[in-house]
């Protein structure tokens, strides 16, 4: 029996689809300095995959979920495994709607964190670090220089 989707931006996803959450560290450059942050942060199916290949990543350790056990509503609800000093990510509940969809298309990528247990065998890294409220600032020297024959058909 099908159960009814009680998310009204995603009535294809109902509480019990499988879902990975991670804790990353992050940065923030405030004033100058730089200060780390513990984000929780959905981790789609394809991001997953190359994380176990054992690329570098800031993910400290990374668990299986469903959305029904992360966001009650509209709401975000920290799982009891998330240290108390960790923070949801910017648009958590749209992004983790969006990563547990790639579950669903994807159900081979639920094997490398079955839900219910927690995975730190990561390649963790903060060697290239995140910085969350990073801006570029783009000058006039970073536009490449073309030829003037460049955009004229010959």
């Amino acid at each position: 029996m099908a159960t009814a989707s009680i998310y009204s931006t995603a009535p294809d996803l109902t509480e019990n689809d499988y879902l990975v959450l991670g804790l990353a560290t992050c940065f923030v450059k405030e004033e100058g300095e730089v200060h780390e942050l513990q984000i929780i942060e959905p981790i789609p199916s394809a991001a997953l995959e190359a994380i176990v290949k054992g690329i570098p990543t800031s993910y400290q350790q990374a668990w299986g979920t469903t959305l029904g056990t992360v966001i009650a509503g509209d709401q975000p609800q920290k799982p009891t495994e998330c240290p108390d000093a960790a923070q949801f990510s910017e648009e958590f509940v749209q992004r983790a709607i969006a990563a547990a969809r790639t579950y669903k298309s994807r159900p081979v990528a639920q094997e490398h964190i079955p839900q219910g247990t927690i995975r730190n065998d990561f390649n963790y890294s903060t060697e290239r670090k995140r910085v969350l409220n990073m801006q570029r600032v783009v000058t006039k020297e970073d536009n490449v220089k073309q030829h003037d024959y460049t955009h004229k058909v010959l």
